[in-house]
């Protein structure tokens, strides 16, 4: 089966050209990105991840968040003004700093990026969560950013998955933890299967099974998105349906890198109040049934039109905001460097024992247990004390 996200007569949006000037300046672009996480790793994991944590761990993840926000915040500037991807957003306009679990089509590996650049006007950037293959977590630097943020490794196998996703979700239902946890329901990305089996078998079995055959995306899995909502429902503001579509062709993370391609990413969300999702997990099923259903036809008419209804609910990034974001990064980038080579043999073995304790960390999902009990509570103890 064959998917065109745009008809031939749409196909006027800028595309560029793999040119030499593109190639270098993608180089340049993803070694600012690694050096730039690798620092903020080694320098921030030791004090911010670990020793705040063994303390409280509801600070210990308002301080990462706040710090990897930073370095988040690097990837909306590539895309929309070095690779000058226009974004255009449509549906609800949401409101800033919520607590949400947000539901996405999955088109192509990248999806879960332009995720961000909602997070990223919405004051949340550093509260992102996904639900990812395991694999990913061993990958150098990233994968011990993925480790540091939170993410939540799988297995793809539901015996397996469901006692992780359900002894880690149950450390995120405090109302003032940092949350914007991100689940892809498909399960895999569309693109990987429109020239396999597995995406016909998917519409046979919604044939035979009475569900509705969808062309545009897979049917969710429902098990994961049902213990995800189980669990967090009561310190949630609402959930967030996102729609995901592209201009010309799903992109890589190359042509991200490169900036050759999108030209247009748009990004349909629905705000959700949870008094309006089922709390049983049969309704539950049959309400996320229903939503990609939706999500189907409106990517239908995204093919025929360009675009979503009601666009233009988020403004462009500001250019000031993001270069002073970036200046940022790269002056506290800087000062670490000069001290990793500049430093005492105790700084060096610090830069040491940062890389082996996030590499062995990562790998193995280890994480400190805030042995001295939270802050929040003895202040509460003293104040309970103070109070008799």
């Amino acid at each position: 089966m064959e998917l065109q996200e745009t008809p031939a007569s749409a196909m006027k949006s800028k595309h560029f050209p793999l040119t030499p000037f593109r190639i270098i300046r993608g180089v340049i672009c993803l070694s600012v990105l690694l050096s730039t996480a690798f620092v903020f790793l080694i320098y921030f994991v030791p004090v911010a991840a670990v020793l705040l944590r063994l303390f409280s761990t509801l600070y210990s993840r308002k301080v990462v968040a706040l710090l990897f926000g930073l370095w988040l915040g690097l990837w909306p500037f590539l895309f929309e003004k070095v690779n000058e991807t226009k974004v255009v957003f449509s549906g609800d306009r949401v409101p800033p700093r919520e607590r949400v679990l947000l539901i996405a089509n999955h088109r192509t590996e990248v999806d879960w990026m332009y995720v961000w650049n909602l997070a990223y006007r919405k004051g949340c950037l550093g509260h992102i969560k996904y639900l990812l293959k395991k694999s990913l977590m061993k990958l150098p630097v990233f994968g011990w950013g993925f480790y540091v943020l939170e993410f939540i490794p799988l297995e793809r196998d539901w015996i397996v998955d469901e006692p992780v996703i359900k002894e880690t979700l149950s450390t995120f239902t405090n109302p003032q933890d940092p949350l914007w946890l991100t689940v892809f329901p498909e399960g895999t990305d569309y693109r990987q299967l429109l020239s396999d089996e597995k995406c016909k078998a998917s519409q046979k079995f919604a044939s035979q099974n009475g569900l509705p055959v969808l062309k545009n995306v897979l049917l969710p899995k429902t098990k994961g998105f049902y213990a995800c909502l189980e669990i967090l429902r009561s310190s949630l503001d609402a959930v967030y349906d996102v729609t995901i579509a592209y201009k010309n062709q799903c992109p890589t993370f190359l042509d991200n890198a490169f900036g050759v391609d999108p030209s247009e990413v748009h990004i349909h969300v629905r705000r959700i109040p949870l008094d309006k999702i089922p709390e049983f997990e049969k309704e539950v099923s049959k309400w996320l049934m229903e939503t990609f259903d939706f999500k189907d036809r409106l990517l239908f008419d995204f093919i025929a039109n360009g675009h979503f209804p009601n666009e233009g609910t988020e403004e462009e990034l500001s250019t000031a905001k993001c270069l002073t974001n970036l200046v940022l990064v790269m002056a506290i980038t800087g000062i670490f460097i000069f001290f990793t080579f500049y430093s005492s043999l105790w700084g060096k073995f610090y830069v040491l024992f940062s890389c082996i304790y996030i590499a062995s960390a990562a790998y193995f999902n280890y994480r400190p247990y805030p042995i001295f009990g939270s802050v929040n509570e003895k202040l509460n103890k003293i104040l309970r004390m103070k109070s008799h």
